[in-house]
Formats: C-alpha cells, sequence, structure tokens
C-alpha cells in the first residue's frame, strides 16, 4: 500500500477537505494499487476512465468548497449493483454483455455524495456462495495466508471481491451485499468490518435479485467508523422499492466512540454449536469480557429456533430465487445458444449461462414450489422465520445488542469444502439475521493460531444500527486493527 491507499475513509475525506491531495492523486495511488494486486482477482472489471473523470469533478466541487460527504473517495462496487453503461453481470455467464442504461439507487446515492468508481468487484455466481468459487469470472484470492504458507485462501462470499479489495486497500471501501451472511462472512475472513443494515433500510433497487425477501445492501470498509461513513450515503428511502421504509436516515458516525456503559448485550446459548473450533469459542467469551470490562452487561439469552433457521433458509433462499432468475431466458438481453426452437433456446441458453451453484438452487427452489411440496417445505419453512422473529423480539425484552462469532472457521483453502451442505454450514451464525429482518455486522476480533483474522458478530433490534456501530467500536478498541501482510 502507499501512504494515500494507507487511509481510512475518515481520514482521507480530511486530506481532501484540507487540500492535502487531490481527488485525482487519491484516485491514481487506488489505480495503480489496482494494476498490482491483479492476481487476487477482486475486480471483473476497472474503470480507470470513470475514475479519474469522477475524480477530476471532486476536485473541482472541493475547490469549490461543495463537497459532498465522499467527495473525491475510490470505492468499489459489487458487480450485482447496476450501474450506467459499465459492465454488470452478477458474474453469471447468462447476463453476458449485458451493460444497464440505469444505476441502483445505492450507487446512486453514491456518486451523489461525491463517491468515485474504481470498477466492478468480483462475487460469487448470483450472489450464490459462501467462499467466491462460483463466479463465472474465477475465484477471488484472499490477501490472507496462514502463518508460514503460501498457500491461497478464499476470501469468503458472495462478496469475496468487495471484501478482498478491502483488505487489499486496492479500494478505499466497498458496496457488498447479503442475502445469509454474504456480507458480515466475507468481513470475518478478511479482517474487514461489514455491516447487513435492517431489511428496508437501503433500496434494493437496481440490484440483481437473488431472494427478495432477504436481499440487504450494506458496505465493507476497513473499520467499523468508515463502515458508518459509508452506509449513512448508501441508505435512503425509495419509492421506486416498496419494501424500503420511510424513515430518516441517522448520522452513524455520531454512535462510533459512544461509551457501551449500561448496554445489556445478549449471548445466546444456542450459538454455542457441536464441533465450533476452541479458539473461535474463546474469542467470543473474550469479547463478552471486554464489554463487560467497559461497563457493559452481560445477559446470556435463548433463541430456541435458531437449530431450525439454515435449513428454513436454504428452502425460502432457493425458492424465491427460483422465481427471480427464470427471467433470464436468452430472449431480450445477455446470452443466447441458438436452439430448434424457443423452447430448445430458452434449455440451451439457461444450461449454458448458470453455473453448477445457481443450477442447484434453481432446481431446489423449482421443487419446494412445486405442487404437492409447497405446504410441505414453503408454507412450513415460512412459519419458522416467524418462529425465529419472535425469539428476537423476546430477546430485545430483555438486552439491546446480541453478541455471537460471525463464522464457525477462519478462511479456508479453495477446493478444500466440496459438499454443499458443508459450504452452506458457513452461514450457520449468519442466516438468523436475514431471516428475521434485522441488522448484523462483523468485527475482527483477533486472529487465529494459523494468523488468519476471526470475526465477531453483533445482531441489533430493528433499525438499531446506531447500537451496532457503537458497540463494534468498543470491540475494534479492545482488539486492535489486523492488516494482511502485502506478498502480492
Amino acid at each position: 500500500m502507499t501512504s494515500l491507499t494507507s487511509l481510512t475513509i475518515a481520514q482521507a475525506r480530511d486530506g481532501l477537505r484540507n487540500r492535502t491531495f487531490s481527488a485525482l492523486d487519491l484516485t491514481e495511488a487506488y489505480l495503480s494499487a489496482m494494476e498490482k494486486a491483479r492476481v487476487l482477482n477482486a475486480y471483473v472489471v476497472e474503470t480507470p476512465d470513470k475514475a479519474r473523470a469522477m475524480a477530476k469533478d471532486s476536485d473541482a466541487r472541493l475547490a469549490g468548497g461543495q463537497g459532498g460527504a465522499l467527495e473525491g473517495i475510490p470505492l468499489g462496487i459489487k458487480d450485482l449493483f447496476a450501474t450506467d453503461g459499465v459492465h454488470t453481470q452478477a458474474c453469471s455467464h447468462v447476463l453476458d454483455g449485458f451493460k444497464p442504461t440505469y444505476e441502483s439507487t445505492v450507487t446512486a446515492n453514491l456518486w451523489r455524495d461525491g463517491a468515485v468508481m474504481l470498477g466492478k468487484l468480483n462475487m460469487d455466481e448470483f450472489a450464490m456462495g459462501s467462499s467466491n468459487e462460483t463466479s463465472y469470472y474465477g475465484k477471488v484470492i484472499n490477501p490472507w495466508r496462514r502463518k508460514g504458507s503460501n498457500a491461497a485462501l478464499v476470501p469468503g462470499g458472495s462478496s469475496g471481491g468487495s471484501a478482498a479489495a478491502v483488505a487489499a486497500y486496492i479500494c478505499a471501501g466497498a458496496t457488498a451485499t447479503d442475502t445469509g451472511g454474504s456480507i458480515r462472512q466475507p468481513a470475518a475472513f478478511t479482517g474487514t468490518v461489514g455491516i447487513k443494515p435492517t431489511y428496508g433500510r437501503c433500496s434494493r433497487w437496481g440490484i440483481v435479485a437473488f431472494a427478495s425477501s432477504l436481499d440487504q445492501a450494506g458496505p465493507i470498509a476497513r473499520d467499523v467508523r468508515d463502515a458508518a461513513i459509508l452506509l449513512r450515503s448508501m441508505a435512503s428511502a425509495d419509492p421506486k422499492d416498496t419494501t424500503s421504509v420511510d424513515l430518516p436516515v441517522p448520522d452513524y458516525e455520531a454512535s462510533v466512540g459512544r461509551p457501551v456503559k449500561g448496554l445489556r448485550v445478549g449471548i445466546p446459548r444456542e450459538y454455542r454449536v457441536d464441533g465450533m473450533p476452541a479458539e473461535i469459542d474463546a474469542l467470543w467469551q473474550k469479547a463478552a469480557s471486554w464489554l463487560r470490562e467497559q461497563g457493559a452487561e452481560i445477559v446470556e439469552i435463548s433463541l430456541p429456533h435458531t437449530k431450525y433457521a439454515l435449513p428454513a433458509y436454504y428452502i425460502v433462499a432457493p425458492a424465491e430465487a427460483s422465481s427471480n432468475l427464470a427471467r433470464y431466458d436468452g430472449v431480450r438481453y445477455g446470452l443466447r445458444v441458438p436452439g430448434d426452437d424457443i423452447v430448445d433456446m430458452y434449455e440451451k441458453s439457461r444450461a449454458a449461462g448458470f453455473g453448477r451453484e445457481v443450477q442447484r438452487r434453481i432446481l431446489i427452489g423449482t421443487y419446494v414450489l412445486s405442487a404437492g411440496y409447497y405446504d410441505a417445505y414453503y408454507v412450513r419453512a415460512q412459519k419458522v422465520r416467524t418462529l425465529i422473529k419472535r425469539d428476537f423480539d423476546r430477546a430485545w425484552e430483555k438486552v439491546d445488542v446480541v453478541l455471537t462469532p460471525a463464522t464457525p472457521s477462519p478462511a479456508f483453502a479453495p477446493g478444500e469444502i466440496t459438499d454443499p451442505v458443508q459450504m452452506y454450514l458457513n452461514d450457520i451464525f449468519t442466516v438468523t439475521v436475514n431471516m428475521a429482518g434485522l441488522p448484523g455486522i462483523s468485527v475482527p476480533g483477533g486472529l487465529s493460531a494459523d494468523g488468519l483474522p476471526l470475526g465477531l458478530q453483533l445482531i441489533g433490534r430493528p433499525f438499531g444500527e446506531e447500537t451496532l456501530f457503537q458497540t463494534a467500536a468498543a470491540i475494534e478498541a479492545a482488539a486492535g486493527g489486523f492488516t494482511a501482510a502485502q506478498w502480492w
């Protein structure tokens, strides 16, 4: 990293406002760093000309004293967000060549506030994956290495490109999405901070849909303050998204640094799962002690339906995916494989365009929605979802925030997990948050015995993101920062 790319968003914001360096200087530093880090495969498309033009516009606004909240800050954008005139393919072959003529609401908010786009970031195809190995553009490499090893590791998924790029200092921050843990798990694997806000806090308009009742956009950043800065710009009410909630967006940054004295922190007993590594459990206990030492009250709670969350999620999410992905048929846009007739063309285009994991989830989803199985699977899973939400509603009567591990292990090697069910277990601590529509944040808590980052998760009340930032900052201050040693 250079002296400019090592700056947090908050530090870069101050430097730009004080005219210590220009937005173009900052952008050029990141573009140079991106060139040197292409081995990570974090970006699927780089947009240097667009970045330079946006940076020059930012410099003009800064010179006139009119800079926005993110004026001149270079960001990476997950390939799930529509960007006007720029490659947007959800890292799938089925959307081959697609460039939208519109902008997602979240990215439009960022550009409104002066952010600069460096490019589109790699991800699991259609956000379906926990390791960033399902992308049509190849796997992303985690900037971290095990102690004494040069073997590659996954960055987590589906927002693996976002997490890897932030951890490798090749963007100041990144957009991401979370359907069952796709912000928090990669953040935990890369020593970064990722927050999945309350469902409805950020507009879903212009984001390629996976599971519409679960998907939510959020940022991945280097520290808690930067995540708070980004979320304030990303969040908004949006008439184009009927699930968007019309509530004022707080100044999240103001909650960073507030004392946690008197805060009630819940420890759910059901999150102590069989086979959980001792170092994960030890970190969890250490985090609780950090908060206790700062004046928080630690309260044991029960979330009894947690054990049903993962199987219910893997019914609801594929069901919604099978419906959402029906639109990719080779007719209007994307890949088209010629056939003998229109049905043959549909079948060949979808077979060639969708990867194995996406096909698996479409088949699962179609099955659970089919006649004879809808009541047995989908309806029952939705009832379980209601019970999971009720567990949390009862917990909020006793606690203000819930503390859990973020992942059941540190980062693993590409190809190390080949069983789909074992891969799905990476979401065991995160899916409850999506099923209940709650906000959740992953913050680095320490390093494993192999020297890899381990994340802690905080779960909040609906629209309780300020409490999450407050508590996460307290953990961050106690744990310290973690940076991958540069090897690329």
